[in-house]
């Protein structure tokens, strides 16, 4: 492909950036263009521009990635998680939960006990999408009662979701990157734990020291304890590997019955909290279809492929194979949004760059699962913020100052290849 077809590819997500990102830094309000608008305009620009097929062919192409099985499968969890949420925190849920907390934590320790938290869920349960759904609501309650910045307690969940994405033996990002790269996912973990434990210690530290001008409410109401079942089975049933899906269910069913024993509402008033919190879903649904759907068309045009070629024609070394890994899924993640799409995508390429240069497979695999979940965690139309951002109301361009474990994680892994870390794996 030539230089001015891979740019006309990849032109749909550069026209989107290019719209939302620089108006409004020169607006200086990031609430000045609605991220849904940006991506329209984005994806009627990406129908426009391409080339080679008739427009109804071009819309199609379009349509099939805004309608994947992956996707559809991904908003049938917004459409549930929207309801959970909504109807838990009518019944009482979050606030009982958010005054648990506070009795037994210290309020110093907030921050650095929420990514624990999220940490130790994720990592049992492998899914980031499932801890932000289980922790989310509660941060922002949390926020709410002591006054912290929600942000940051929304982004200090999505960390910790992806310290457990990159690192549990049951993550579909583990698995793809090992079974690509021919090594055991408990080698992978080794060199993925020598990488990341490091950055995870550092996160945590800084959380310490954050959170000590937290201080709890001195008046916190009693504990209503049966309000707190709905929010502790949905996190000891996604602990114990149950569907997302389920998971979710059993929490939606849990908080009418409890609800309306409680009195809180009757069937009526919970079909009510249920719709309200879909409808709340709206906004995130509709920009994660168009999302796909300008995505498969640049996947279509050939804009991922012309990446890989273009990332690998200079390559000369071992340090330079290793880079150059991390580069391709890195971009693939940019593009496609998906951590998991994004290692599938290059793997195969990357098993034959191990194999040119010699690399480690075991180093191999963790570069791909550790940059993909960095990259996946720090762009604005990822699901995972996304997610966090809808059960949080506050938009996702808030939550990126503040993603520092995504962010260390990269940095980690770009010094592991520099400084050939750990030795024995390089």
């Amino acid at each position: 492909m030539n230089k001015k077809k891979g740019f006309l590819a990849l032109s749909p997500l550069v026209f989107f950036i290019a719209l939302y990102l620089v108006t409004s830094i020169i607006a200086g309000d990031f609430y000045k263009v609605p991220i849904t608008v940006a991506f329209m305009l984005s994806s009627i620009y990406a129908i426009i521009a391409m080339y080679g097929y008739p427009v109804d062919t071009r819309i199609k192409i379009f349509s099939r990635g805004a309608g994947s099985g992956d996707l559809m499968l991904m908003l049938w969890i917004f459409v549930l998680a929207g309801a959970f949420a909504n109807s838990a925190k009518e019944m009482g849920s979050i606030d009982a939960t958010v005054n648990l907390t506070l009795n037994f934590l210290p309020g110093n320790m907030l921050l650095a006990g929420l990514f624990i938290a999220a940490c130790f869920i994720s990592l049992s349960i492998g899914t980031s999408v499932g801890t932000i759904v289980a922790l989310t609501p509660i941060a922002a309650g949390l926020a709410h009662s002591t006054g912290a910045n929600i942000p940051l307690m929304t982004a200090i969940v999505v960390g910790g979701a992806f310290f457990g994405d990159n690192l549990s033996f049951i993550s579909d990002t583990t698995i793809v990157a090992t079974t690509s790269q021919g090594c055991k996912l408990s080698d992978k973990f080794k060199v993925n734990f020598f990488i990341v434990l490091p950055a995870a210690l550092i996160i945590l530290i800084v959380y310490i020291f954050m959170g000590s001008a937290i201080h709890s409410p001195s008046n916190i109401p009693q504990v209503e304890y049966v309000k707190v079942i709905p929010y502790l089975v949905v996190i000891v049933t996604a602990a114990a590997g149950i569907n997302v899906m389920g998971v979710l269910t059993l929490g939606i069913v849990l908080t009418g019955i409890i609800g309306m024993i409680d009195g809180t509402y009757d069937m009526f008033g919970w079909f009510k909290s249920m719709g309200d919190g879909i409808l709340s879903m709206g906004e995130l649904i509709i920009i994660t279809m168009m999302a796909g759907g300008m995505l498969e068309i640049i996947k279509k045009n050939g804009g991922i492929n012309y990446l890989i070629e273009k990332m690998t024609a200079h390559v000369s070394s071992k340090r330079g194979a290793y880079l150059s890994i991390a580069a391709l899924v890195s971009i693939c993640d940019i593009c496609t949004a998906n951590n998991t799409v994004a290692i599938i995508t290059v793997g195969g390429i990357s098993k034959q760059i191990a194999e040119k240069f010699g690399l480690d497979s075991r180093k191999c695999a963790s570069i791909l699962d550790t940059m993909s979940c960095c990259m996946q965690g720090i762009i604005p139309y990822g699901a995972q913020i996304l997610m966090a951002a809808g059960l949080a109301s506050i938009n996702p361009i808030s939550i990126l100052p503040y993603l520092y474990y995504p962010l260390a994680i990269g940095i980690a892994c770009i010094l592991s290849i520099l400084v050939r870390y750990p030795r024995r794996y390089s």
